[in-house]
């Protein structure tokens, strides 16, 4: 903790400069969260009430929503309490606390979106085998795994941050704690800091992004075979799936790929992975999915029986 110097704070610039349009997305903003938050536990709590609990897709599904709603907590609560605020300040102990957790959270999510992409390869490629594949033992190594690889991806950039000197300014171009506006405040050199961040973080999603690219193409070629009827719904399976990769990849290997010095709309962007995927995780997995929304209504009604009762 030495090594962060005269700085004990940091100071947020926040999304925009100007007082009006941050009290407007104040409200935008708290609807957004509040919008998570009942998606995500609808989700939740319709699964895992379910039979669809004990279907792979739907247990990994549920996952991912705690996920999203664990993630956004870290981050959104905090902007929306600095959009009605004068003085975006965070220490640095929090700050680094933030940028752990954040971290850990959105590599877990990456490698469930991975495992919801070999669940789906699975069930299409070899339906057969499925059940075996996919047995139960296996959904939760890879749950597991998940937590494993997301915890050594944050800890290393933890490690990393806690190193390296902050001498000032202390103004963070950004509305939370992330690696690459907090590198721009180092008061040394960090070409290879940037080096191996990149390679953490940006090398990291891109390659993880080709693999389900990979995945995909491989899925719609083994279905060149199939009737048109059996096309039409195993691409129904995959294509809530796509939409949530390519929302959640594209801004992150937009943000992340770059080094810390070059000049993007990095916090903009970012709004899409902490903000719009987790909006969009519950409208795309329970819209166009008849399971799911049979699911709810089942739960739903029994849950307003029971209260009657």
């Amino acid at each position: 903790m030495e090594n962060h110097k005269n700085v004990t704070e940091f100071i947020f610039t926040g999304l925009w400069e100007n007082r009006q349009i941050e009290l407007l997305f104040f409200l935008l903003f708290l609807l957004c969260y509040l919008a998570v938050l009942m998606g995500n536990s609808v989700i939740l709590i319709t699964i895992t009430c379910s039979h669809l609990i004990e279907q792979p897709m739907y247990y990994f599904l549920c996952h991912l929503s705690l996920m999203d709603l664990c993630f956004t907590s870290t981050v959104i609560p905090r902007l929306i309490r600095d959009l009605a605020a004068t003085r975006k300040n965070i220490s640095y102990s929090e700050c680094m606390t933030q940028l752990f957790t954040a971290h850990l959270l959105a590599g877990v999510e990456i490698f469930i979106l991975v495992s919801m992409a070999l669940d789906r390869y699975v069930a299409i490629v070899k339906p057969l085998h499925y059940m075996v594949i996919m047995s139960r033992k296996r959904c939760d190594m890879l749950i597991v795994t998940a937590w494993v690889v997301g915890f050594w991806h944050s800890i290393a950039l933890l490690l990393m941050m806690l190193s390296l000197p902050f001498c000032g300014p202390n103004h963070i171009n950004h509305y939370f704690c992330d690696v690459k506006p907090l590198l721009k405040l180092v008061c040394k050199d960090i070409h290879v800091v940037n080096i191996l961040s990149i390679v953490n973080s940006g090398v990291v999603v891109v390659a993880i992004f080709i693999v389900l690219l990979a995945s995909y193409i491989l899925i719609l070629y083994s279905l060149r075979t199939r009737s048109s009827a059996g096309l039409l719904k195993a691409l129904s399976t995959c294509s809530s799936h796509i939409m949530e990769v390519v929302v959640f990849f594209g801004p992150c290997i937009y943000t992340y790929a770059l080094p810390a010095g070059s000049e993007n709309n990095d916090k903009e962007i970012s709004v899409f992975y902490t903000v719009i995927a987790p909006i969009l995780n519950p409208l795309i997995y329970t819209l166009r999915n008849s399971e799911m929304k049979s699911a709810m209504h089942k739960v739903w009604s029994w849950l307003s029986n029971s209260e009657l009762k």
